[in-house]
């Protein structure tokens, strides 16, 4: 596929093969397809690993992050688990959410908390509202740590950020899944390998093993729970779609 973005005509041109289509930059899909280009870029040229959070690297897409500020605001959780750690950006960032509320708290875990990590959280203003468990996030004793944090009659939302690979956030999903209550979410990040595959530092099997498969498998196989974007609470514009490295990314229990 050749995208080709065409500032002075205000269009973007996509080839597939022989067939080729023209949309305006002012459309829906036009910004779509200059989106997906963008977020190959991105992937390409390492742009999330750019960015800290109150003094902390976050390596996410900032967008992906202020779309999942709106689902905590609108859900108003008591806890917030969090799978992968790494230097900790996110968690402070949800910490930072919490304590603008007034309300919650956060659980994470890595199967690795290197030191130099895990000092830096516990030396930040945030970590009075951070839980640190070190193990997989699937070992029984750890997964039993978790719901030992979480106090009866708690609203949790949890966010799976560690290993990406099909089977293991399939089996996150399952057993995560159990944690939250009817109108909560479980957030699979980082399904945009497939679509990235081919680009620098991505696999032949990234086509399907992949959060992004992890959670259409679960779905399918569990209906208590759905794929469901959440509402846009605030939208002027044409666009109703996320601009996102987590496609697919939510995974609502409905029953």
């Amino acid at each position: 596929m050749i995208t080709t973005i065409d500032e002075e005509r205000g269009e973007v041109i996509v080839k597939s093969g022989d067939a080729e289509v023209r949309h305006s930059l002012a459309s829906a899909e036009g910004f779509a397809a200059a989106s997906k280009a963008w977020l190959r870029a991105t992937w390409d040229s390492k742009y999330v690993y750019s960015f800290a959070w109150m003094g902390r690297p976050i390596i996410q897409l900032p967008e992906d992050m202020i779309r999942l500020q709106e689902v905590i605001y609108a859900l108003q959780p008591d806890v917030l688990v969090e799978t992968g750690v790494a230097h900790g950006g996110s968690l402070i960032f949800y910490a930072s959410l919490f304590e603008a509320m007034g309300k919650g708290r956060v659980i994470g875990v890595d199967i690795e908390i290197r030191p130099h990590n895990r000092m830096a959280i516990e030396a930040h203003p945030m970590k009075k509202r951070i839980e640190l468990i070190e193990g997989s996030s699937t070992a029984p004793e750890v997964l039993e740590q978790v719901k030992a944090l979480i106090r009866p009659g708690e609203k949790a939302l949890v966010v799976l950020d560690s290993n990406h690979t099909h089977a293991h956030v399939l089996e996150e999903l399952r057993l995560y899944g159990e944690l939250i209550e009817v109108g909560s979410y479980v957030v699979a990040t980082d399904g945009i390998m497939a679509q990235v595959k081919g680009g620098p530092r991505t696999a032949e099997d990234w086509d399907w093993n992949n959060p992004q498969k992890a959670v259409h498998d679960f779905v399918a196989q569990d209906k208590r729970f759905v794929v469901e974007e959440p509402i846009f609470p605030f939208n002027e514009g044409v666009v109703s779609e996320r601009v996102t490295y987590w496609p697919d990314a939510f995974v609502k229990r409905i029953a």
